[in-house]
């Protein structure tokens, strides 16, 4: 299935971003950067095809250019772009490709990802912290632009921003995301809901309706799988405050409603196909028994139509009017490949075969596979978007290929090379993000303890190259100060960049020579040993 829908788009769409595969063409939709090349990368190294990701990875590093006059989603360029640069990036080594000294800490991939989240920044540029939801790649955010943007749009990027900031050193892209993040949580409404859209500029909400779907969804994911990944107590303390508000005003049943967010009165009794993530998100906090029986009830319409309508009426049972597509989406079969990992119940290997046959036989056309206009009579539409191949192809194949290295237990691992050859990398663990690029938490504490590192050897090498000075000498130098610029040592230049501030010293170490401070006991270690 996937080298149907991958070569397909090769074939009738390159460079495009996707493949329109009752015309076999292509079209741009998200940047112009052969977008579906970029999203599909990583999963070619989960099918095991290392000289495909080779291939690919060196022609998008020759081919994709950022610097171009396209006005972009910042969230879909976020999660798709950057988030499917960082994977690929990260599983650079397990490919077979050479690596640069430093890595995981460096690589072209890396600086590409860096690139593209360097255009998005200017959208954060807000008096909130909020950012707007689109950016031209080039000239920044349009004057015209409107500042109304999706829950979702506003929390979506503390995994990729947070990853980033960790491998570069650069402080910049996790601070914007945790700052839109700690300003979306003030918004909250006394009941503790948010709403669907906001004005990042205002903060008023503009769209009041609360829930877990379309606008909000990947919200709460990252709160929880930042956590995770981060280690990061404030992450989680907010998803469960939200969680607590979710149970209290949106579930019915094993179902989640629609809300109004200041009163919690029902608004719309539907349930969203993109709502099908939640069960696998409550297996990531051990919440198992709600999981399964609210993806009982998600599979009990996939059996119905062959798919999930975009919008389904819990009341009627039926599909919601001019909501009756299915765009070939993976949020059921990524809970279903989570909570198979949870409990081992054949019930979800069950529902990834009838995911495949559906897909096979409602979707596949000779240049691809189609989302499908109408679930009802399965009439189809000229699109394939780039998720299909990075998540709902992964999550089937990962489902059914249980020794896959992305199941890694720790068993298995490889060392970092260059400066950070001490850290153990790829030993499992990998969070996924709503894009489904696996990133690995190991290479990101690998780089940030690299830099605390860097930074206290600096500081060490700053309190040794300067004299001991008596309390006359530092009041005459003060008094200089005034009167003269600071004159910059010879012997500072190693270890400070001219201009920079130095830091009061962490550490004071003896001044006697290097070997005797490797000395236990008596005995003193010079070799290697």
């Amino acid at each position: 299935m996937f080298y149907h829908a991958y070569n397909s788009y090769l074939d009738h769409a390159y460079p495009y971003d996707e493949l329109r595969p009752l015309t076999c063409d292509g079209q741009d939709t998200w940047g112009s950067v052969s977008l579906t090349l970029i999203d599909a990368l990583d999963t070619l190294l989960i099918l095991g095809n290392h000289t495909e990701f080779q291939r690919v990875a060196t022609l998008l590093q020759d081919t994709v250019d950022f610097d171009i006059d396209v006005n972009a989603s910042v969230f879909e360029t976020n999660i798709r772009v950057v988030g499917g640069l960082l994977s690929a990036h990260l599983l650079s080594k397990r490919a077979g490709m050479e690596v640069e000294p430093g890595w995981p800490c460096s690589g072209p991939l890396l600086r590409m990802a860096e690139d593209a989240a360097r255009k998005l920044l200017p959208a954060f540029q807000t008096p909130t912290g909020m950012p707007y939801g689109t950016v031209n790649l080039l000239r920044g955010v349009n004057p015209t632009e409107t500042p109304v943007t999706c829950t979702a749009g506003v929390g979506t990027f503390i995994l990729e921003f947070s990853a980033l900031s960790r491998l570069t050193g650069d402080p910049v892209f996790e601070d914007v995301a945790r700052k839109a993040l700690r300003s979306l949580w003030k918004t909250r409404s006394e009941i503790g809901l948010v709403g669907n859209h906001i004005d990042v500029l205002s903060k008023k909400w503009v769209a009041q309706d609360a829930g877990i779907g379309a606008g909000v969804d990947s919200y709460f994911e990252y709160l929880v799988k930042g956590s995770i990944m981060l280690q990061d107590e404030e992450l989680l303390s907010m998803f469960l405050e939200y969680d607590k508000a979710i149970k209290n005003y949106t579930k019915f049943d094993d179902w989640y409603l629609w809300v109004q967010m200041h009163k919690g009165t029902v608004s719309m009794p539907v349930f969203q196909s993109l709502e099908a993530f939640w069960p696998g998100l409550q297996s990531l906090i051990g919440e198992l028994d709600s999981a399964l029986r609210t993806f009982h009830n998600y599979y009990t319409v996939w059996r119905q139509f062959g798919g999930l309508p975009e919008f389904y009426s819990i009341p009627q049972g039926y599909t919601v009017d001019k909501r009756e597509g299915y765009p070939l989406r993976p949020e059921l079969i990524e809970s279903a490949m989570y909570l198979y990992k949870a409990t081992g119940d054949h019930t979800f290997l069950q529902l990834g075969r009838d995911a495949v046959e559906s897909i096979e036989k409602i979707t596949r056309v000779p240049c691809g596979y189609a989302s499908v206009k109408d679930i009802r009579d399965h009439k189809l539409d000229n699109r394939m978007e780039s998720f299909f191949l990075a998540e709902t192809i992964k999550y089937l194949y990962l489902l059914f290929d249980p020794d896959n290295f992305l199941h890694n237990s720790g068993l298995d691992f490889e060392l970092g090379t260059g400066p950070s050859e001490d850290c153990v990398l790829g030993a499992g663990g990998y969070i996924f993000n709503t894009e489904a690029h696996p990133l690995d938490p190991a290479a990101l504490h690998c780089c940030s303890r690299k830099q605390e590192e860097r930074r206290e050897l600096q500081d060490i090498l700053l309190n040794l190259a300067e004299p001991l000075a008596s309390p006359q000498d530092t009041q005459s130098q003060e008094t200089d100060s005034e009167t003269e610029p600071p004159v910059m040592e010879p012997s500072e230049s190693i270890a400070l960049k001219p201009g920079t501030r130095r830091k009061a010293p962490l550490l004071s170490c003896p001044m006697q020579p290097f070997s005797a401070r490797l000395a236990v006991m008596g005995q003193v270690f010079t070799d290697g040993t």
